[in-house]
């Protein structure tokens, strides 16, 4: 019985220890991080293209979600923490750059029948106004997207993670997701929503920025 409390005693001590020195790494390797955003940097953000991730989904037939992505884009960031409805987001997606681990399929997606990439090289979604907080580090705005030719409005979610400065770029980082859904056929996209592939395009932007003054 002793032995078993003496043993178990150790383990929460090593765990506890453990804990100490994640938290001690974590102040280490991303000083004076903040997960609040009224403490985060304001200012210009310029993208961090090598921890940025933009994908798509799509109903596929009902059967399931099809997912890609799109490996080209461009971003940034006017941040206006202690107003946050001054922010403004600006995105830039060459379409060309489209990844569905199909290349015969990727082929066909840049082709007129699609995206048309040889006519409309670029989609821009940019940021016109706010809509609501959701919560302390979630907010709605309201935004033009221009895709194959046709500019709409989309409003985005924009959740904030946090800032600090990166140890490995010695930088001020701040990183954030957001979503936005919207309806292909609005942007003349209709090709097979009559035959059951989906209509509705759920987009996820996972990325980090750089403060543009460093």
């Amino acid at each position: 019985m002793f032995k078993r409390l003496v043993s178990k005693y150790r383990m929460l001590a090593l765990a506890a220890a453990s804990s100490v020195m994640l938290v001690s790494c974590d102040q280490i390797l991303t000083p004076g991080f903040e997960t609040s955003v009224a403490e985060l940097r304001g200012g210009g953000y310029t993208l961090d293209k090598d921890h940025a991730a933009l994908l798509f989904k799509i109903n596929h037939l009902g059967f399931s979600s099809f997912i890609g992505r799109f490996t080209a884009f461009d971003a940034s960031l006017n941040f206006d923490p202690e107003n946050i409805e001054n922010s403004t987001l600006e995105v830039i997606v060459d379409p060309a750059s489209i990844n569905v681990n199909l290349p015969e399929f990727e082929e066909e997606l840049r082709g007129s029948d699609w995206f048309d990439v040889a006519t409309y090289p670029q989609a821009v979604y940019r940021t016109t106004s706010f809509v609501e907080a959701v919560d302390e580090d979630t907010f709605i705005f309201a935004g033009d997207l221009t895709l194959h030719g046709v500019t709409a409005p989309v409003n985005i979610e924009v959740n904030f993670h946090g800032g600090g400065r990166n140890f490995l770029t010695r930088r001020y980082t701040l990183g954030f997701s957001a979503s936005m859904e919207f309806q292909r056929s609005a942007f003349g996209m209709d090709n097979m929503v009559a035959f059951g592939v989906g209509d509705d395009i759920e987009l996820e932007i996972h990325v980090e920025f750089q403060d543009a003054q460093q």
